[in-house]
């Protein structure tokens, strides 16, 4: 499936489809400039492409200047109720701003963010979440549904595009994945604004990454989406790491791949941690390869003949193969470190 979607920038980024951008928000004290600084660059490092951090008052939006002088990704103010935030953040050089063009007060206050982003080439996110839907919405559908994130989507567009603003990004946030990939769905079949796509409130480092995946995924591989966050009640880091795989996972990632099988009664090496040092190791790693990391040499190489490289235990030893060839035997005990050796010369 693809899906037209209408190029909005994002500092130097182009949302339009072709690549899909890692986002995180920073769970500092908006006061705390330092610290936050800090936290942004360490997401920046980690592939954070655009970096999102709460503006809860005016006096807040020196944060916003102060990330611009330290990262050099895209910083997007997220902004609630007063429009005057919005208008501070907009001098302070925010490359986006997350707002509900409802919750802002009315048409004179909008128009003056519409305003403000205009003049400096800012787009708006409009930031939809089933938590804090309209009542009228509510008492129409009776809950939080799919069709009542979307309606709600649409009406905040269509505030925006009364004043001459079209350059929107739209996200529909619910902590039920069911509603949140019908949601997705129904808004990429009305409308062709690029889309942000996350789980709001997806839980704990175990559940909020199956959440996400499990979410996230099918909408990408719908062909749904221009950005992404993973959502997690933790260090925002493991966010950017969660995101990475599971662009990987669905094809739309760059970066090493890991393959390994669940383990047996033929393995002969302590695969399981060797597998997850394989992991860590990697995290990090740019090229775009695929890792191998099998049980045992009688079918492991075979399996995996489409690796780049791989590892495959033996007795008391490994075997290092590539494109289903047998390089060399190793010790288990020096596995980690050839298979490293090997992956460096690709």
């Amino acid at each position: 499936m693809s899906r037209r979607v209408r190029p909005v920038r994002v500092g130097e980024l182009i949302l339009d489809g072709r690549k899909i951008y890692i986002q995180s928000m920073l769970n500092i004290e908006a006061h705390d400039i330092k610290a936050s600084i800090e936290q942004a660059r360490s997401l920046e490092a980690a592939g954070c492409e655009i970096i999102r951090a709460a503006v809860p008052d005016i006096q807040s939006a020196e944060l916003i200047r102060e990330l611009k002088k330290n990262v050099s990704i895209p910083v997007v103010a997220d902004i609630h109720y007063d429009y005057r935030i919005a208008l501070a953040c907009a001098e302070a050089g925010v490359d986006k701003i997350r707002i509900n063009p409802g919750n802002i007060g009315g048409e004179e206050k909008v128009r003056a963010v519409v305003n403000a982003c205009k003049e400096r080439s800012i787009p708006i996110r409009i930031g939809v979440n089933g938590g804090s839907l309209e009542k009228d919405l509510l008492k129409k559908y009776g809950s939080p549904t799919a069709e009542a994130l979307v309606e709600s989507a649409m009406r905040h567009a269509e505030i925006l595009e009364g004043c001459g603003f079209y350059d929107i990004v739209i996200s529909l946030k619910s902590s039920d994945v069911p509603t949140m990939i019908q949601a997705y769905r129904l808004l990429a079949s009305r409308c062709d604004y690029p889309l942000h796509l996350g789980v709001t409130e997806a839980g704990t480092h175990r559940m909020g990454i199956i959440k996400s995946a499990v979410g996230i995924g099918s909408l990408l591989c719908d062909g749904i989406g221009e950005t992404i966050r993973v959502s997690l009640t933790d260090d925002p880091i493991n966010e950017i790491y969660a995101a990475k795989d599971i662009l990987k996972a669905v094809g739309k990632g760059s970066g090493a791949r890991i393959v390994s099988c669940p383990t047996c009664g033929r393995t002969k090496i302590d695969l399981i941690p060797l597998a997850q040092k394989i992991e860590n190791a990697l995290k990090d790693c740019e090229k775009d390869i695929t890792v191998a990391v099998m049980g045992c040499a009688v079918n492991g190489i075979g399996e995996a003949s489409e690796a780049d490289i791989g590892i495959a235990g033996g007795d008391g030893c490994a075997v290092i193969f590539s494109g289903g060839k047998m390089l060399y035997k190793v010790s288990e005990e020096l596995a980690l470190e050839k298979l490293i050796e090997e992956i460096n010369r690709l």
